[in-house]
């Protein structure tokens, strides 16, 4: 049985919170990797909506759920969504939700910081969710962090306090701001760390265990590959990496404990906030894509730019993260098209490109070249089967199989988890 790591193969937002869900049933272990609360999963499981932020997708499920070294945890927010999922009637208890004790915290004044800086940016916006993601990220490598650890020992961190107050001091007096009340962090610490202290465990080691014990574990992304700080469309992108290599790294884990790459993809494509979309659609048809699609995000409620599938996009993405199959989602949004278009190509200066540029003046300036398919009438809504699917449906997926250079997986059909066409199984390989 392999372990199989779940990343979004486009600017996130393609439906991961059901993949993962329909996996997690299946796995002994859920982890999340990297990120923090920007994420939004949307799981539906029978009447309920549950909406997670931080939280590996294996709570709802009861299945045992790992925050990892690589993600950085706002404490007050965990407590929040715990809170708000208890009254869904599912409880995190220390058996179930274990949180890597080397994770960097998120901190006020981080949250404070990335709104500054957004606000003074003007034009310039990156789109932040304002969550204070990139400045916690910015310390952890400044090596000023305060860590989850650090709550157990809040008398012994005099020296870490002054080092990590004279970086941000010295911001906030340039956009007008007060210093940091240390006396008033170290209570909102004191107070928050009896919370979190029960839930903090070496998971470096219960992973190794399970994995030596033959376990399956189950890697879950946040965000997509598109928006990974080294292959993504910088500077338009998150502070972490993305990419499925990041998933060993981001546990505690070797490289050769990820074992399926299961990228997941709308059939379409969609993007949340600023930066280059090469095949947005700003008229009727990007209008019905994000109706009929639901686009609004899960965690800013923002509305989503949509456009037609991007196959130079998504074969990038399954090439530097090494896809092993593609789960596309949404299929049923494209039903009822007369034609449905792929991009196959850009054009740049009058040159053909076969991939996305690194530069940013040159992805903002491509062109999609495209192709035409013929559409289908009939309706792939809670498709379970290729049976069940119109035969220019079953065309296009073909056809996208092709571009991407990636066979696909696994082909949802609707937010419930049971409406999936299962092509081949993750955890078999």
């Amino acid at each position: 049985m392999a372990n199989v790591a779940v990343i979004g193969a486009q600017w996130g937002d393609e439906g991961k919170g059901k993949i993962v869900d329909w996996l997690a049933e299946r796995a002994d272990m859920v982890v999340r990797f990297q990120g923090g609360h920007n994420a939004g999963h949307t799981l539906v499981v029978g009447d309920n909506v549950y909406k997670l932020s931080l939280l590996p997708s294996g709570i709802v499920r009861g299945t045992p759920s790992v925050i990892g070294n690589g993600v950085v945890l706002d404490p007050w927010a965990l407590r929040d969504e715990i809170d708000r999922l208890a009254g869904q009637g599912v409880v995190a208890t220390p058996e179930t939700l274990r949180i890597a004790d080397n994770c960097a915290l998120i901190l006020p004044f981080h949250r404070d910081l990335d709104a500054l800086r957004e606000d003074a940016s003007g034009a310039g916006k990156i789109g932040t969710t304002r969550r204070g993601i990139g400045p916690a990220y910015e310390d952890k490598i400044g090596r000023r962090a305060i860590r989850v650890c650090d709550l157990a020992h809040l008398d012994d961190l005099g020296a870490q306090l002054d080092r990590l107050t004279a970086h941000h001091d010295a911001l906030r007096v340039g956009f007008g701001e007060p210093p940091i009340d240390r006396a008033r962090l170290l209570a909102d610490l004191r107070e928050i760390a009896g919370f979190v202290l029960p839930f903090a465990k070496p998971v470096w080691r219960d992973l190794n265990e399970a994995r030596r014990a033959g376990k399956r574990i189950l890697f879950e992304g946040a965000q997509g590959v598109l928006l990974d700080v080294d292959h993504g469309t910088y500077p338009f992108v998150t502070s972490s990496n993305t990419i499925a290599g990041t998933a060993a790294g981001g546990s505690g884990l070797g490289p050769g404990a990820v074992g399926f790459v299961l990228g997941i993809a709308k059939a379409y494509t969609t993007r949340v906030g600023s930066g280059p979309f090469p095949t947005e659609l700003e008229d009727e048809t990007g209008e019905r894509l994000g109706t009929r699609g639901r686009e609004f995000g899960t965690v800013t409620g923002r509305k989503r730019r949509c456009g037609w599938f991007d196959a130079v996009l998504v074969r990038q993405s399954a090439a530097v993260s090494g896809i092993t199959g593609i789960a596309l989602t949404k299929l049923d949004v494209l039903d009822g098209f007369d034609e449905v278009a792929i991009c196959t190509g850009y054009r740049l200066h009058g040159e053909t490109l076969d991939y996305f540029p690194a530069n940013a003046s040159d992805q903002a300036a491509v062109e999609p070249i495209y192709e035409t398919m013929q559409g289908w009438s009939q309706s792939t809504a809670g498709a379970r089967s290729w049976a069940d699917l119109p035969g220019q449906a079953i065309k296009y997926i073909r056809r996208v199989e092709e571009l991407i250079q990636c066979p696909v997986a696994l082909v949802s059909t609707s937010p419930e988890r049971q409406d999936t066409i299962l092509v081949r199984d993750p955890f078999a390989d």
